[in-house]
């Protein structure tokens, strides 16, 4: 039907643990997209993750029943270790992924696969947090999902938007290169190959997708949190180390930056386009950390204390050191104790105006409303250390890390990769090719 001898163009991969009940029905959907839709030769892998049930001989039957369906069984679970096989055994030029609830509208599989097949760039994935997205799923998975991403964009320097979403691409010379990189076997296996597709300067195409959460989803979410936090801690490490070839790898395969250019947009200006917004991520990451341990330390010491202002200064100067500190290492790159007692000093004064403005919010406060309670002054202490965190950020990027920043950064994080941008296509296109 679509299996000529030539091989196939496109290996679409489902992974699947467990899913007696419902691989056959997404197989048999996909199978059918594929070949009313898809005008090339195509194979569908059904890579079971050492599946306990009878998952392997239902897809067994599917193999006998459809053209252009195999079966890769697993004897270890994990869908980074199925993908990592199965792409790095596969004869496709062009490899993809879903998951197997079918979460994701099938009608945006070509928009993934063409920009891989015409040349135009060397990944693609969907994406659920474009504006074009039509995405349905409860709040809690919304929150998760942006917060991880917003976590990404901070401590690696991510620019794509997704890194999670069931529903990616690759062209198979590109796989052959990162997947040797790629450590994770599990749900962290698609952040940790986007990363190093960036590093590598590679061009990542981004699609909108129609998107429906699966009420049935069995994915932990908990422990899948904790495991990409140690993911995105132990691929930071190894960027910093040099344990990664991405400069070696980037040079064989990425794609050249652009050079000139008005507005900054030359590879100077883009590196530090890529710095400051990088920079600017982090520090807001750290943020709504230390802002979360400002306020809490002081609702629990506020009831405790006879002053409101004792509380905020003690909860303030804890939050500030953490601050420092955190800010130091992960916004500006810093290592080592050289001039950090000196840079500390110097937040601390940058303290003194945090510490005018939330005092005075509460000395306001407390002639409008003397009696107030411990929730309206909380607000207002948020209110004045928000409109106080630009000035922060401006002393620290131009007063306290000045002098060393751009030196340590070089050292110890590389810079985001560049992306290719044309003056016809963004690096990161939304949409049709």
């Amino acid at each position: 039907m679509n299996t000529p001898a030539a091989g196939p163009v496109l290996d679409v991969v489902v992974p699947v643990h467990n899913e007696q009940h419902t691989v056959a029905a997404c197989v048999r959907r996909l199978h059918a997209h594929l070949v009313h839709t898809f005008p090339y030769p195509f194979r569908i892998t059904v890579a079971d993750n050492a599946s306990t049930d009878r998952t392997a001989q239902v897809a067994a039957g599917l193999v006998a029943e459809l053209a252009g369906v195999r079966l890769v069984r697993l004897e270890q679970k994990g869908r980074g270790r199925a993908l990592k096989q199965v792409w790095g055994d596969s004869d496709a030029p062009i490899l993809a992924y879903m998951d197997v609830d079918l979460s994701t509208d099938l009608d945006a599989l070509w928009p993934l696969v063409a920009p891989l097949m015409s040349g135009h760039s060397d990944l693609a994935i969907g994406t659920r947090l474009h504006r074009g997205s039509r995405v349905v799923r409860g709040p809690r998975r919304e929150v998760v999902s942006r917060c991880y991403n917003l976590l990404l964009r901070g401590a690696l320097g991510a620019r794509f938007s997704d890194a999670q979403c069931g529903f990616k691409a690759i062209r198979r010379d590109v796989a052959a290169d990162l997947l040797p990189l790629v450590e994770d076997p599990t749900w962290f296996f698609d952040t940790e190959l986007l990363v190093l597709a960036e590093r590598c300067r590679l061009r990542i195409h981004e699609v909108p997708v129609d998107w429906f959460d699966d009420p049935d989803s069995r994915v932990d979410v908990v422990g899948t949190a904790l495991d990409d936090l140690r993911g995105i801690r132990r691929v930071r490490r190894s960027l910093a180390g040099g344990a990664l070839p991405v400069t070696e790898v980037a040079s064989r395969i990425g794609r050249r930056p652009p050079v000139g250019g008005l507005g900054g947009s030359g590879r100077l200006g883009g590196r530090l386009g890529g710095r400051l917004g990088g920079q600017v991520a982090r520090f807001a990451g750290v943020g709504v950390v230390s802002t979360v341990v400002h306020l809490g330390l002081f609702a629990l010491l506020r009831p405790a204390l006879e002053s409101a202002h004792t509380a905020n200064l003690l909860a303030l100067l804890v939050a500030a050191v953490a601050n420092t500190a955190m800010n130091r290492r992960w916004t500006f790159g810093l290592r080592g104790r050289e001039q950090a007692t000196r840079q500390h000093l110097m937040s601390l004064g940058v303290l003194a105006l945090t510490l005018l403005m939330t005092s005075g919010g509460l000395a306001l406060l407390h002639l409008w409303q003397p009696q107030a309670p411990t929730g309206s002054e909380t607000a207002v202490l948020a209110v004045g250390t928000a409109c106080s965190t630009l000035v922060r950020f401006l002393a620290m990027r131009l007063w306290i890390f000045r002098a060393p920043a751009v030196e340590a950064q070089s050292r110890a994080l590389p810079a985001p990769a560049e992306l290719v941008l044309s003056s016809t296509a963004p690096a990161h296109d939304a949409g049709h090719p």
